[in-house]
């Protein structure tokens, strides 16, 4: 069983050179990047992994290339890793674009593996390449740890996540109590129910901050203006042309960071209310059937709502939760029709594939249905037929 740890490192001067290791890691993935593509041009054959990293070593050795020594082999080869994965995923169209070039400043971290690092858990800090760096520690760590990814926010901030291995735990059994499904819902309601009383409020953070967002927005655009020369033009757009690089702009990067620092709280406001709702959810239910969803189709049709509802993200934590506490969470297939069918005598309606039809008349028993409720009723159903036929 594996747990990853988030712990935040003091704010201290020592932290630049962490900021100078992650560059160094940003133009490492550049080159990397570069040099898979440049390959490919003239042999018309991917670069391997092995070959990438054979060269990499040999890149050490050259002044030019003095910025790999700086945060270890490991953390090295593990970037090699990164860019094999994003092409094994684009290959198989998980991602629509293979790895690409990524600004240095906002490359975010790098991990290293066995050696590079040692934790001191007593005083709470943590050494990696012969520099200490405090922590704050909110709670215990258990198992042993395998890896450790530096990782910063827009903010400045560093974070290191720690990767355990715990010992397998006791087997949480299922348990015997109420069954319910939901489906996914847009008015209000992220989660709609069979009956009025269990459906679940949409969380609006991103909504109820929005006029905030607007006018720090605004400030940012006035000064970016004020900022700009002229206009050059790129593509189908306009490029600024700035009188001073905007990292020499003071101003300009607090608003910036005071921009972040909203998105953050209402990222936490969010995450917190999904934890909440999972906690919940798991106490009141021994079974919960979910519709699995398509949300980047549903993104494109629906935009900021579905981002800002999460989810995708309240699934796996759910999933996380139900585990711990003997709740079984049952996914049902995507392609089943819960919305066409009638759930009093199962007459299947296509025309209710039309996604602005809500309620509904059942053309065979005549029965009234509410698009979302009688999709739950059907969610329901077919997560008990496939609990029990399992």
């Amino acid at each position: 069983m594996v747990k990853t740890y988030q712990f935040k490192l003091y704010n201290a001067k020592r932290n630049k050179k962490l900021h100078k290791q992650i560059v160094a890691a940003g133009k490492t993935y550049n080159h990397c990047v570069a040099l898979k593509r440049r390959y490919y041009r003239l042999y018309h054959v991917g670069l391997s992994k092995k070959k990438l990293q054979k060269h990499l070593t040999k890149l050490n050795k050259l002044p030019n290339f003095s910025y790999l020594k700086e945060f270890g082999s490991q953390a090295v080869q593990d970037i090699s890793d990164r860019i094999e994965r994003g092409y094994e995923k684009f290959f198989r169209k998980e991602n629509k674009r293979p790895p690409r070039f990524k600004r240095l400043r906002k490359y975010k971290s790098f991990t290293l593996k066995q050696a590079g690092w040692s934790l001191d858990e007593k005083n709470h800090t943590i050494t990696i390449h012969k520099q200490k760096y405090h922590y704050h520690k909110s709670r215990e760590i258990e198992g042993i740890v395998k890896t450790v990814t530096v990782k910063r926010n827009r903010l400045g901030e560093i974070y290191i996540f720690l990767v355990c291995q715990v010992a397998q735990q006791n087997e949480v059994l299922p348990r015997m109590g109420k069954s319910i499904g939901f489906d996914f819902g847009f008015k209000g309601h992220i989660l709609v129910a069979p009956t009025k009383e269990d459906d679940v409020a949409a969380p609006r953070f991103f909504r109820k901050n929005r006029n905030k967002l607007k006018k720090m927005q605004r400030r940012i655009a006035k000064k970016l203006l004020a900022n700009t020369d002229h206009f050059v033009k790129k593509g189908k757009g306009l490029k600024p042309i700035y009188k001073r690089p905007l990292w020499q702009c003071k101003n300009i990067q607090k608003a910036f960071k005071a921009e972040a620092r909203l998105h953050r709280k209402i990222k936490n406001q969010r995450n917190a209310y999904h934890w909440r709702l999972a906690y919940d959810l798991c106490g009141k239910y021994a079974l919960i059937s979910l519709e699995s969803l398509n949300m980047r189709w549903m993104q494109k049709s629906h935009g900021k709502k579905v981002n800002e509802y999460g989810f995708a993200k309240f699934v796996t934590i759910l999933q996380y939760v139900a585990s711990r506490c003997g709740t079984t969470v049952i996914k049902i297939d995507k392609w089943y029709p819960s919305s066409q069918l009638c759930y009093e005598c199962g007459y299947k309606n296509k025309e209710v594939k039309n996604l602005q039809i809500r309620e509904w008349y059942c053309p065979h028993c005549g029965k009234h249905h509410d698009r979302d409720r009688n999709a739950a009723k059907n969610i329901l159903a077919e997560g008990l037929r496939t609990f029990h036929a399992a």
